[in-house]
This record gives structure tokens, sequence and C-alpha cells, in this order.
């Protein structure tokens, strides 16, 4: 079960990710809901803002709207790989990537966020559906993570990744809050 650490760190407004205890099929549906909701999650948390609000850092020091927008998908497309490698290979050394050298791509600065936040939803409707579909055996099958030097369940991977969701969400939406920015 995940049980977020409240804090004030503006990095991590819902705390940090922690896997604490066994996996319940009912913590697996919350999180498989979460992973499904997270798409339109996004689009309602940037609905309505400016080009100059989407390049507004969302703490300091830290990534613009529109560059976090972009990661999600990035994130999330390496995760759905990540799962159907972990399905069609024995434990797969999985190829890390630098997330924060990824935002500073033209493509994550001046794409519009539209066709990241098209490119989540489509992707989020075929992973929700894998991940669904899968048995208890399979949802237990690993990757591994070099630069942590462990294996990960599919099963860990989808608490994190319905975590991943709900941590970007709540960077925008805390940002709005804190400028006083109207939906």
């Amino acid at each position: 079960m995940t049980m977020p650490t409240a804090t004030p760190d503006l990095r991590y407004p819902i705390g940090r990710f922690a896997l604490d205890g066994p996996i319940t099929a009912s913590t697996r549906q919350e999180w498989l809901d979460d992973i499904a909701r997270a798409p339109a999650a996004l689009r309602a948390a940037v609905q309505g803002l400016s080009a100059e609000q989407l390049d507004t850092p969302y703490r300091p020091g830290g990534w613009t709207v529109r560059q976090l927008v972009h990661h999600v998908p990035d994130s999330h497309l390496n995760a759905y790989v990540r799962c159907k490698l972990a399905l069609t290979e024995s434990e797969p050394t999985i190829k890390p990537y630098d997330e924060a050298r990824w935002a500073e791509l033209p493509d994550s600065r001046i794409v519009p966020i539209d066709i990241s936040l098209a490119m989540l939803d489509a992707l989020h409707v075929r992973w929700v559906a894998l991940l669904r579909a899968l048995t208890p055996a399979e949802l237990e099958r690993t990757v591994r993570y070099p630069e942590h030097g462990r294996t990960v369940t599919i099963d860990e991977m989808v608490g994190l990744y319905a975590w991943h969701g709900r941590h970007h969400v709540a960077h925008v939406t805390a940002l709005r809050e804190r400028e006083g920015w109207k939906g």
C-alpha cells in the first residue's frame, strides 16, 4: 500500500512514493483507476492556462508546466515499454534515461501541450487495457533497474506510476493555487 508522506517540499506535493506492505487486489485496483484517470486529471489541471503560465516553473529551479506536461507521457511511455519487456523477456535490464535532459530537448519546450495530452490519452488506453488483463503471475514479472541495483515487479510499477501521475498533477494544481490562477 502506498502511504505518501506529507511534506511542504514543493518537489513532492503529495509526498514521496513509498511501497508499504503487500500489494492487495484492492490497492492494485485503486492504482489502475489512478492510471486510467491521469490523462483527464492532467488535462483538467492545465485547462485554461496561458502560454506565459505554461512557461512558468512549477517551483523555483523546477521545470516549466509545459516541460512537465511533456514529461508525463515520456515517462509513462517508458513505463509501458518496461511492462511489455517484463512480459516478454526474462528479467530484462531496462535502459535508464535522463529525464531532466529529455525535458530540455526542443520538443519539450516548444511543442503545444495538446500533442502530449493526446499522446497520454492514447497511451493510457492501451496501458490500462494491458495492465487490467494481466494475471497475478504476470504482475509478478520483473525488470532490473541498473541505476538502483534491484528488480521491480510490474505490480510495483503500477503503484509507482499511479503515484507519478497524481504527483505531477499536484505540481500544477499547487502552482495554480499559489499563483491564484483560475481554471
